[in-house]
């Protein structure tokens, strides 16, 4: 028997929404910038790719916030105990009925593969690129950042190899929400903020 469950608040379905809108329309203007097509123009694009990627800095800062007064950030801290159960279950037991090896709870939303990724995509790959980010904005005003580069052809291979791997992790995401027992059922918690679980 299912039971719905509240997982999500409102700040955090509110902050999932707005960062998948600012990381996927970075991503998209980031191809035009480098020359894959042409809606805006390249001057357009940039400056709409300036003012999402600060958009997305303030949500960060405010994410990082709201994760420290709430204790939240408990829920992203990895460890290695049920990584190996977990692996073996998305690479086979997904896929023959197995039943998940791990519960989900409001205090344990992240099976131990999602606290690395999300450890990984959260702690390294996005504040990192939105550094790269800042390096490129403030290249003509060195002494806003205190850094004074001689070219900026590093960071722009860094941050669009970071860009790839982010935009993989989001990839990875879509597909897996669609795992649950239904297709739609994580996308609809996210929206609901209730997820139904099996009621014991």
């Amino acid at each position: 028997m299912k039971q719905k469950v509240l997982f999500y608040t409102r700040f955090e379905r509110l902050w999932h929404w707005l960062q998948a809108f600012l990381i996927l329309s970075l991503a998209v203007i980031g191809f035009e910038i480098h020359g894959t097509y042409s809606i805006f123009g390249f001057s357009t694009a940039v400056e709409y790719h300036n003012y999402l990627g600060l958009s997305l800095i303030g949500l960060y800062i405010f994410w990082i916030f709201w994760l420290m007064i709430t204790g939240q950030w408990r829920q992203y801290v990895p460890g290695m105990k049920g990584v190996y159960e977990q692996t073996m279950y998305y690479i086979s037991g997904i896929f023959k009925g197995a039943p998940h090896p791990t519960e989900k709870t409001p205090e344990s939303k992240l099976n131990p593969m999602q606290k690395v990724a999300y450890f990984v995509l959260v702690a390294i790959l996005i504040p990192l690129q939105l550094v790269l980010g800042a390096l490129y904005l403030f290249y003509n005003e060195p002494e806003f950042l205190g850094i004074q580069l001689e070219s900026l052809q590093p960071v722009a291979i860094l941050h669009t190899l970071v860009a790839f791997l982010i935009s993989t992790f989001v990839i990875a995401h879509i597909y897996l929400t669609t795992t649950g027992h239904t297709l739609t059922a994580y996308i609809k918690g996210m929206v609901t903020g209730y997820e139904e679980v099996d009621h014991k």
